[in-house]
């Protein structure tokens, strides 16, 4: 049989790694990540195929992109839930004068 073709990319010191990797049919994104070694298996990373969110014991196709994502540092849907609360609680916004001519 033939082996499984992989890309991983996984974020780095102020980068983003891209490594090729093959694997034996029946492979998992464990074995792909463990592939590329200890720093995309860092502890409290997610991962993904494509974009889609996935498990390490998720199977792999032949051409699949494996990507390791960093855990969110603050949540946007919150962030912009409190920018429009304090935007509510200020009050109305000033009136704006319109220049002449436009």
């Amino acid at each position: 049989m033939s082996r499984l073709r992989v890309t991983v990319v996984w974020p780095s010191a102020g980068a983003t790694a891209i490594a090729g990797v093959e694997l034996p049919p029946g492979a998992t994104v464990a074995d792909a990540v463990a592939a590329v070694g200890a720093a995309a298996a860092a502890p409290g990373l997610a991962v993904a195929i494509h974009g889609q969110s996935a498990t390490g014991d998720t199977p792999l196709r032949d051409g699949d992109r494996v990507e390791v994502t960093r855990p969110l540092v603050a949540d946007a849907r919150a962030l912009r839930r409190q920018r429009a609360a304090a935007r509510q609680a200020a009050g109305p916004a000033p009136a704006r004068r319109r220049r002449p001519g436009l």
